[in-house]
């Protein structure tokens, strides 16, 4: 049953004699339509409230994670407005102490016994970890209140209501969506499919619903204006959202777990004008790959802004920016106008030192990567990495040419407390194909300003790299 908790005040009586309601505080939990068709994990017990209103009930969906050893690990969700109360009682033995990431966000908690108890003010994504354990910790998604919902399907509605849902034609196992429709998973859906969006247009693929365990989450392929939001992706064998050769994509409140070798997050190759916003990426690949020609594509990327997200890559690169290209063009192909805003990245872990970088732009295959903007970026952890990896190479495993260049790439506002990473990188790779117009400005890394390039692993081929 559908929960909703509101306490309205009336402010008074406006011009004209309309009445405006303040909606104080809501919460929406639908405990009992969650547990269809989805594994339950019983180490902790969660429930929220409006204040000093009854508590209720989430359902803790039980999530893989980390390809290296795969662990079991937890996850609520629920909406909300206004102030609400979240009680989060650990069931399997006791506790010293408690994380609650991003530490950006500032939230205390109280405990009472084997409980924690805490209040959040604004929808946000949240790991709580109980003395360091990260793989077995709990993810809780405060999602903002859902402004469109559909009880059933029409014409232009493709609906997933409360329960598993697969292919009608098995064994197929994708499900295609025509343009002009809207994809409505409600609480409690359960896609067991990829949603394939192909040469089509006008696509809305909103909801609360999960997709689980699909060979890929979301694919969008020569496509345009595709909208994706509030949705959940849990464990597919291959990205969580592929986009090829596409224009105008929307990513919202996306939230996404894997733990495969090449279950990559969100993947675009050849893609343009892309917003992706407030996303919450634990992937055992990159969280964010941006290419230019791969398979079916060609063309260049182009005006794409990631922000206000969490990012967490259990193995490989939180941001990975122009790995693969067209080799056989005769001038290659160029990655522009890419801006990084407002993002936590919670863990950064690859062991091998080719394949390390929080933030890495590494180019092959002639491509060219040029203006770029990283900015109020806080790197919380490096398991094993490095914070920038600024590249221009020739890997052999994936390009048949070299890169070509990057170029006029701003790091701003970046923080990073720990030890034991490596040394950031900014190389060149001959004479002709430079890193140049590189500015770090107030880069701080344990409380200690870059200031020189001496603080980098660095050679011959870099130009004009400054620090403020």
């Amino acid at each position: 049953m559908r929960i909703i908790n509101c306490v309205k005040r009336l402010l008074g009586v406006l011009a004209f004699g309309v009445f405006v309601w303040n909606v104080q505080a809501q919460v929406v939990t639908n405990p009992d339509i969650q547990r269809t068709g989805m594994a339950h994990n019983d180490d902790y017990t969660v429930r929220v409230r409006v204040p000093d209103e009854e508590w209720q009930d989430l359902f803790e969906y039980n999530v893989q994670v980390d390809m290296d050893k795969i662990q079991d690990a937890s996850m609520v969700q629920f909406d909300m407005n206004g102030k609400v109360e979240v009680m989060v009682k650990k069931n399997n033995g006791n506790f010293r102490d408690v994380s609650i990431r991003p530490h950006h966000n500032q939230i205390a908690y109280r405990r009472v016994g084997d409980a924690i108890l805490f209040t959040l003010d604004k929808p946000q994504h949240l790991s709580i970890e109980f003395d360091g354990d990260r793989l077995h910790n709990l993810h809780l998604f405060a999602n903002p209140l859902e402004t469109e919902t559909y009880i059933a399907a029409s014409k232009k509605v493709m609906y997933f209501g409360p329960g598993i849902h697969r292919p009608d034609d098995l064994p197929n196992n994708q499900i295609r969506i025509p343009s002009h429709t809207t994809v409505y998973l409600a609480y409690g859906a359960v896609v067991k499919a990829k949603l394939l969006v192909d040469h089509a247009e006008d696509v809305r693929i909103i909801g609360r619903g999960i997709l689980d365990h699909p060979v890929r989450g979301i694919e969008i392929t020569n496509s345009r204006n595709v909208y994706v939001e509030g949705i959940t992706v849990v464990n597919p064998d291959h990205y969580t959202i592929f986009g090829g050769g596409s224009q105008g994509i929307t990513i919202k409140n996306l939230k996404s777990f894997s733990c495969k070798g090449w279950s990559d997050g969100i993947d675009l190759m050849c893609c343009r004008d892309v917003v992706i916003d407030q996303v919450f990426m634990r992937n055992s690949d990159d969280c964010i790959a941006l290419y230019n020609h791969r398979w079916n594509w060609w063309g260049g990327s182009k005006n794409l802004v990631l922000q206000n997200s969490v990012l967490w890559a259990d193995v490989a690169h939180p941001i990975n920016i122009g790995g693969h290209g067209d080799p056989e063009s005769s001038e290659g192909e160029i990655i522009e106008h890419l801006v990084f805003r407002n993002i936590d990245i919670l863990e950064h872990d690859e062991d091998d030192r080719m394949y390390q970088g929080c933030m890495t732009i590494s180019v092959g295959d002639k491509n060219w990567a040029r203006d770029i903007l990283f900015e109020d970026i806080r790197v919380e952890r490096i398991q094993e990495g490095r914070l920038f990896n600024i590249s221009v190479n020739f890997n052999p495993k994936y390009d048949k040419q070299p890169g070509r260049g990057i170029s006029h790439v701003v790091f701003r506002n970046i923080s990073y407390e720990g030890v034991g990473e490596n040394p950031s990188q900014v190389k060149g790779l001959d004479r002709n194909r430079m890193v140049r117009d590189i500015l770090f400005d107030n880069v701080v890394v344990n409380g200690k300003k870059m200031e020189h390039l001496e603080d980098i692993d660095s050679n011959e081929f870099v130009e004009n790299v400054r620090f403020k």
